[in-house]
Formats: structure tokens, C-alpha cells, sequence
């Protein structure tokens, strides 16, 4: 056939080709945050009530959650550049569909549609940057891939807010339009086939527990706030479904022999799967910090969305940075010591954002988020490479949806302990600080009897507001001190020595 299709010298048109699997990668990692801001727009536009608008993010992360493990056995049985394909045309087609919506049906199967096609976009782009790189490289190729999984999130709400506000909502989906069509004809013409994988019977039972475990886990999680967790009968029913047909896999799994959906070769690799347990600790810690800021900003500072891009935008730039000095220091040095100098500066930055108060200059905030993005980027770059410096090319894209998968669900339950506990927190710290708000306590008399009623609501604002502050303080006392816990896990991780002669390139394997 053509010489797309090729399985020889994987590293030619290498420029082109990671130009076009990156455009892919920011594709869907803009899209899981750019909506957010659009929403309220969308719910007038729509005629949706506040709580249904909220499943236009739900039905994308659960379809995307659902889909990722998937994409080995696509890959499998049909071939990545193919599958890549599908992916990108599947994703721009959808986001079309979402812009031109004309109800909230419409636009909630357009997100199940786009979620499900774009699960596959993360992992087959770090899958294909490995492959197309000599191993000696793969430090690099990890940055870069590290800079287009971090841009999109960090682009999407300052991009989503100025193009709802300068032309309207719908134009957060048609902008992924020049994007998809740029990456589907660089994709077309430069990516070869990989080497073959064996493409195995499709275990049907295997991918229908895992779907139904995923997706009720990321319902109980996006719908768990809202519904008053335990509190509620959907939560109960959705948490126990979880359980059961999580079992069920696992189960399955061990007794499928060759026809498991999950290659068990994977659980062979030590080095995975420390990656893979480091990653989900990862997400839950890293990623959780990210959510909390921008509504404290707003909230509790009154800055406008503009102002809030702007104070937080400059983490992103000092993971970039990370990212492309980590690069070049993978297989030089010590991997534990770049885990350990990311995590440390991650505690660090922690530790400076649990000294805020209600009285924060911008630069206050700008620096911790610096420190953050920077230890961030020499956290992700490092243990990316460990992960997959030992598995074998034909696991890569089963390894790299189970990497992604872990992340995300480390991500989603991160998100929604400290955004529990901060609603928590607040509601207890408001009751205890009224306990010194009394017509007896000094002042307070004066000032009722000076301005009326309106000084008991402007009283009980400013304790919200005070309550408020000392739960976001609470929360990120508790990302920093699992950051510290965590750090331990570094000894999991042991770097093989290079015998005289040997290939520079890292190896490690986990400790035994």
C-alpha cells in the first residue's frame, strides 16, 4: 500500500507528524474545559434549568471515561492510524453538532458523541510521540506531549470566556473546526502504521462491567455535591453499582484467560504499574488545587473572569517551562530526584497558597501558581517516561488509555473531595463564627442600631465570606500535606545503572 501505511522507520516526517497528533491532543483537552464558562449563556439559549445545563460536561466526561479503555483493542483489531483517524473526524463532526444545537437534548447527545470519539485522542497521541522517538528521546517527546495535554486547560476558559463574550456560545465548538481538519490531513498524510498488534476476540462482557463501573463512578462524582452525597437514594444506588460491576471485572478478568478486554501482559510490568498508581495519586493531588482557585477568586475577591485568566495563567507558562528543562535532563539524571524537586516545589507552593487571606495582592497570587506549573512539569514529564520506559511498543496504546484513565479518575475524585469539603468547611465555620456575632458582643449593638437591618445581612456576608476563606485555606492545607505523604513512593521507583557500552537511554524498573 502507500507509504503512510508502513510499518519501517516510524521517526520519518517526525516534525509533521507530532505537530498533527499534538493538535489532536489540545483538540480534546481544550474542549473538557473551554464549555465551562459558556454555560449560563447556554442555559438561556437552551431554555435549560441550572440543574440539567450541568450535563453538558457530565455527558462528555462520562462518554470519554466510558470509551478510553477502548482504545487498545480498536487499535487492536482495526489499526491506530486508522482509529486516529476516526477520532479526529468523529470529534469535529460532534463539535459541529454542538454548535449548531437547538435544544438541550441536541447538544447533551452531541457531547455523548464527542466524548466517546475524543476518549482516544490523549492516549494514541502519547502512544504515537514514543513510538516515533528513539528511546533515548523519550524525555522530550514526553515534554512536548506534556506542554499539549496542560495548554488546552490552561487556553480553554480564558479562550472559552472571550469567544462567548465577543461573538456567542456556540463558538467554543465551532473554533475546534479549523483545529480538527488542520490535524486530520497532517495525520492522514505523515503517520505511518505501527508495528501490528494481535488482535484478540472482543471480550464484550469484560467491556460492558468496566463501562458501567466508570461511568457510574463519574455520575456519583459529578452528581455528589448536588445530591447531598449518601444523603441521596441516587447516590446510594449509583455508588453500589460501581462496586458490583467493578467486581464483576475483576473477576472476569482473572478467569477470561486470552479473551480478557484488559491485557493482563500489562500487569507484568512493575514499572506501569508504579507509574499508574503514581498518576492516580497524582491527579488527586495536583489537579484538585486547580479547581479551587478560580472560584475563590471570584467569589470571595470579586475579580472578574478576565483577571482571573490573567492571575492564573502564568502556572501554566511555568510548567511549560518545566516541561522543556525536564526534557533534556530525562537520562541524565536520577528520575527520583526530579519527582522528588517537583514534588517539593508543588509543597511549597502549597504551603504559600495556605497563608493567603482576604487581603491578596494579583502578584500573590501569580507567584505560588508559578512555583506550582513548575514542579507540575517536572513531576509529569519524569513519570510518564519511567511508565512506559519498559513496556513493550504493542502494549503502548493499552498502556496509554490505562494511564490516562487513571489520571482522569484521579483528577475527578480530587475535584470533588475538596469541593465537599470546602462546602462543608464553610458551613461549619460559619456556625462557629457566630457564636461571636451576638447582640452582647461589643460593637454589634452600635452597629445594628446605626444602619438597620441591612447590618445583619451585611454582617452575615462578610462571616460567609470569612468562613469561606478558612475552607479554601483548610483544603489546600490538606493538598500539601498529601503532597509530603506521597513523596515516600519514590522508593518504589529504582533506576537501573547503564553497563559500559550501553545505549544512553533509561530504564527503570519498580523496586521489588
Amino acid at each position: 500500500m502507500s507509504s503512510p501505511q508502513k510499518a519501517d522507520d516510524p521517526g520519518k516526517h517526525r516534525a509533521f507528524v507530532s505537530v498533527s497528533v499534538m493538535l489532536a491532543t489540545v483538540l480534546q483537552t481544550l474542549d473538557s474545559t473551554i464549555a465551562n464558562v459558556a454555560l449560563p449563556h447556554m442555559q438561556g439559549s437552551l431554555s435549560a434549568s441550572q440543574d440539567s445545563i450541568t450535563w453538558v460536561l457530565t455527558s462528555y466526561i462520562v462518554a470519554a471515561a466510558i470509551a478510553t479503555p477502548l482504545t487498545g483493542t480498536l487499535c487492536a483489531r482495526f489499526g491506530r492510524r486508522r482509529v486516529f483517524l476516526w477520532s479526529v473526524a468523529g470529534f469535529t463532526i460532534a463539535s459541529a453538532l454542538c454548535g449548531m444545537a437547538q435544544s438541550l437534548t441536541e447538544i447533551v447527545a452531541a457531547r455523548l458523541f464527542q466524548g466517546i470519539c475524543g476518549a482516544a485522542l490523549v492516549p494514541l497521541s502519547q502512544a504515537t510521540m514514543l513510538d516515533i522517538n528513539p528511546p533515548h528521546k523519550h524525555g522530550s517527546a514526553m515534554a512536548i506531549f506534556g506542554m499539549g495535554v496542560m495548554v488546552g486547560p490552561i487556553l480553554g476558559p480564558s479562550l472559552g470566556g472571550w469567544l462567548t463574550d465577543s461573538y456567542n456560545w456556540r463558538w467554543v465548538f465551532y473554533i475546534n473546526l479549523p483545529i480538527g481538519l488542520i490535524a486530520f490531513l497532517g495525520i492522514a498524510a505523515y503517520l505511518r502504521e505501527p508495528p501490528e498488534q494481535k488482535a484478540g476476540k472482543f471480550d464484550v462482557l469484560g467491556f460492558v462491567t468496566l463501562s458501567l463501573a466508570i461511568g457510574l463512578l463519574q455520575l456519583l462524582l459529578d452528581r455528589g455535591e448536588q445530591q447531598d452525597w449518601l444523603n441521596s437514594t441516587e447516590i446510594w444506588l449509583e455508588m453500589l453499582g460501581a462496586i458490583v460491576c467493578f467486581a464483576y471485572f475483576i473477576v472476569h478478568t482473572w478467569t477470561a484467560g486470552e479473551h480478557s478486554f484488559f491485557d493482563r501482559a500489562l500487569l507484568r510490568d512493575r514499572n506501569f504499574n508504579t507509574g499508574v498508581v503514581y498518576i492516580f495519586v497524582v491527579g488527586i493531588i495536583l489537579y484538585a488545587t486547580r479547581a479551587l482557585l478560580p472560584p475563590m477568586l471570584q467569589s470571595l475577591f470579586g475579580y472578574p473572569a478576565i483577571l482571573t485568566g490573567l492571575v492564573t495563567a502564568p502556572s501554566g507558562a511555568g510548567t511549560m517551562a518545566a516541561m522543556l528543562i525536564v526534557g533534556r535532563m530525562i537520562g541524565k539524571v536520577d528520575v527520583r530526584y526530579l519527582l522528588g524537586f517537583g514534588f517539593a516545589l508543588t509543597a511549597y507552593s502549597l504551603y504559600l497558597m495556605a497563608g493567603y487571606s482576604l487581603t491578596l495582592r494579583p502578584s500573590d497570587i501569580v507567584w505560588p501558581g508559578v512555583i506550582q506549573g513548575f514542579g507540575l512539569g517536572f513531576v509529569f514529564v519524569p513519570l510518564t517516561t519511567v511508565t512506559f520506559a519498559t513496556l513493550p511498543g504493542t502494549l503502548r496504546a493499552d498502556g496509554a488509555a490505562i494511564y490516562s484513565l487513571s489520571r482522569n479518575i484521579g483528577s475527578s475524585i480530587g475535584i470533588s473531595v475538596v469541593q465537599t469539603l470546602l462546602t462543608q468547611n464553610t458551613q461549619v465555620n460559619h456556625a462557629s463564627l457566630s457564636e461571636y456575632i451576638t447582640p452582647f458582643t461589643q460593637g454589634v449593638e452600635t452597629y445594628v442600631q446605626t444602619y438597620g437591618a441591612a447590618a445583619m445581612a451585611s454582617l452575615n456576608a462578610e462571616v460567609t465570606r470569612q468562613a469561606a476563606m478558612i475552607a479554601y485555606l483548610n483544603d489546600f492545607r490538606l493538598m500539601m500535606a498529601l503532597t509530603l505523604v506521597v513523596m515516600p513512593l519514590l522508593f518504589f521507583i529504582r533506576v537501573k545503572k547503564k553497563a559500559p557500552g550501553e545505549v544512553d537511554e533509561m530504564v527503570h524498573v519498580a523496586a521489588d
